[in-house]
């Protein structure tokens, strides 16, 4: 991937997977795990935007204490309640037995939607990284500040793990200011691609892709109203529904920031410059992509 500004007419040329007539197991499954007892939503979330992309199958791991009601408010699920700390995240133990043989049965695995920063989220990444198998990995939220002392297992992924920072993630993954960040995103989105050997999305008002080769991408933004609780966990989760369908990294990524933005645009002009809700962005995103692989899109 060369360094480009973002249009559909250059997506065009890396097309998406389209998957057969056949099962859903065709169309990829993908593994979300994340929630807590405080933001139960943000997996639930993530995981609507991945089925919303195309992926055929979802699983949700989070906390035991939202799992029955994450179930019900999503039946398309399968939801894996598991054991919880104290603080109402989930136990590192109880994912370390649990979620090794799920992510290996998996063709993506999203990694963070509504995990905080710390020692667990620092057990939990260590035991998906090290057991994700050959699915490709989307490292988001609270799982991103550690991985600087997971950097060789992020690189063992092979370029198929792609992180989501926003500056302030990002200045914590490379122990630097968050204004220095913001000077110059992609300077520190080249910075993160070098040292992990993944594909970054660095977020922002506008948002820059590169790939671990250095290759960047430029997307101008979808909008203020993107600035809203929940957008970076459908973000997330229509990056890794893409991955599992088959898109190789930097093209989920680079499609997976072009369609959350053109819905920010199409909300817009429905709803108005703000108001509108992260699970609407999800909502939007069959039309558009309908739209784009037709040859029809804005």
């Amino acid at each position: 991937m060369t360094e480009n500004h973002l249009t559909l007419e250059r997506l065009r040329a890396t097309p998406l997977p389209m998957p057969e007539e056949g099962s859903k197991e065709q169309r990829g499954t993908i593994l979300v795990v994340g929630g807590s007892a405080e933001v139960p939503g943000a997996a639930l979330l993530a995981g609507v935007a991945a089925l919303r992309s195309g992926a055929g199958r979802l699983r949700i791991a989070t906390v035991g204490s939202a799992a029955s009601a994450m179930a019900l408010a999503l039946p398309e699920a399968r939801v894996i309640g598991l054991a919880e700390t104290e603080e109402g995240e989930i136990a590192p133990a109880a994912a370390a037995s649990r979620l090794p043989p799920l992510a290996e049965r998996c063709e993506a695995v999203l990694i963070g939607p509504g995990l905080s920063a710390g020692t667990t989220a620092d057990a939990i990444s260590r035991t998906l990284l090290s057991a994700h198998g050959s699915a490709s990995l989307v490292i988001d939220a609270g799982m991103i500040a550690g991985l600087a002392a997971q950097a060789e297992a992020v690189r063992s992924c092979r370029g198929r793990a792609v992180i989501t920072p926003h500056a302030g993630e990002m200045a914590r993954l490379l122990g630097m200011d968050r204004s220095a960040v913001e000077a110059d995103p992609l300077a520190a989105a080249r910075r993160a691609a070098d040292l992990l050997g993944c594909v970054v999305i660095m977020k922002g008002a506008e948002s820059w892709i590169v790939d671990p080769s250095g290759g960047s991408w430029h997307y101008g933004g979808g909008g203020v109203g993107l600035a809203t609780s929940g957008s970076g966990d459908v973000l997330s989760g229509i990056v890794a529904g893409l991955l599992a369908r088959g898109a190789e990294a930097a093209v989920a990524a680079a499609w997976g920031v072009y369609l959350h933005g053109q819905a920010g645009r199409l909300l817009a002009e429905r709803v108005g410059p703000i108001g509108f809700l992260a699970r609407e962005i999800a909502d939007a995103i069959p039309a558009l992509l309908r739209e784009a692989e037709a040859g029809t899109g804005p």
